[in-house]
């Protein structure tokens, strides 16, 4: 059966940005969820980061807006799509994808995330007629409550990692934002998952209307290119350990995970003083540093990331050789989604 994208029909700018992307087949997610979301259905799917679940959503919004434009007088903050992430990192991963697949259109793209100065992102809303919000729920909802943002003519919802929305506590916002959109029948949504918890089933019950239901089986195990060791050491001698590690192994971009920020802070704050390059992120850190550090660290002046998994997540960076647990994950889906950044094929 054929695979790639000229088996969908889908509008000539989008199918212009795609090409230029060099993107060919489809991945199993995007096979299996395109056919109904290009067809107007709501879909829950279940699918990990790196799976090209990104794409999926975003070709499902991009080739709606494209293909049902719109002539009517709205407000400038008056959106037509919305998608809500996690952390801020994600959302601006969200972003550069999307802006990728628009370059061709004339779609207005505002990505709305805390701990960015709030004036700044109002500038943006007031440039132009906003087509797509990426947005985190927090800063989303200081902008409806300022009358800055209009939700009720939103034509696509897009609920990305609803499982970390649950774990982070964000659920009680999105069910606000989900109030001001449309109703369910009046809008196209989609729900996307790394697990199908009960309370992620439930939520997907209350915000989607007939939804199809796709699964991409979740890797248990790790890309085979992948080299794993395990070192039983004391904690008082992780520390030395790491650096032998560091010292020894042939270290092009390595990525440290520890669970708690403050495991993160003492580990950079360490790193640091004994003179290597390294950035840090987790969520106490400003916007504006966390996204100067992650920019030394993909572009090599810095060669040493450490991170929690939440701040961590949605993040792609290429050539990353090694990636270390300093401390290993409760959950086993975070252990293979750390370990397989260096087994990516982008």
């Amino acid at each position: 059966m054929a695979s790639g994208f000229e088996t969908l029909n889908l509008h000539p700018k989008l199918k212009r940005a795609i090409d230029a992307l060099g993107f060919k087949e489809m991945t199993p997610i995007q096979q299996k969820v395109l056919n109904y979301t290009l067809a107007g259905h709501d879909a829950i799917g279940r699918a990990q980061t790196g799976t090209g679940k990104t794409a999926a959503f975003l070709i499902s919004v991009i080739n709606d807006l494209l293909n049902n434009p719109i002539k009517e007088q709205r407000y400038r903050g008056e959106a037509r799509a919305l998608i809500l992430a996690p952390t801020r990192e994600l959302a601006l991963q969200i972003e550069s994808d999307a802006k990728e697949l628009t370059k061709f259109t004339d779609l207005h793209l505002v990505t709305l995330l805390g701990g960015v100065d709030f004036d700044k992102q109002k500038k943006q809303l007031d440039q132009n007629f906003v087509d797509i919000i990426v947005a985190t729920p927090g800063r989303l909802i200081d902008f409806v409550e300022q009358k800055e943002v209009w939700l009720d003519q939103i034509e696509f919802l897009v609920i990305d990692e609803a499982d970390r929305l649950l774990d982070m506590g964000f659920i009680p916002s999105v069910k606000r934002i989900v109030r001001f959109s449309p109703r369910k029948e009046q809008r196209q949504t989609l729900m996307f998952s790394a697990t199908f918890s009960y309370d992620v089933l439930n939520l997907a019950q209350q915000w989607l209307f007939e939804p199809v239901t796709v699964e991409i089986e979740p890797e248990k195990k790790t890309n085979a290119d992948v080299e794993q060791r395990v070192y039983m050491v004391a904690n008082r001698d992780k520390y030395k350990l790491l650096q032998e590690i560091l010292r020894d192994e042939p270290i092009e971009k390595v990525m440290i995970f520890a669970n708690r920020r403050d495991q993160v802070r003492r580990l950079y704050d360490h790193l640091k003083k004994d003179g290597y390059k390294v950035v840090m992120l987790s969520g106490e850190i400003a916007q504006d540093k966390r996204l100067k550090m992650l920019d030394q660290f993909k572009n090599g002046k810095h060669n040493i990331m450490i991170a929690t998994d939440v701040a961590g997540r949605g993040i792609h960076v290429d050539n990353v050789s090694h990636v270390i647990n300093f401390t290993l994950p409760e959950q086993s889906d975070d252990y293979v989604h750390r370990i397989g950044r260096t087994g990516r094929a982008g």
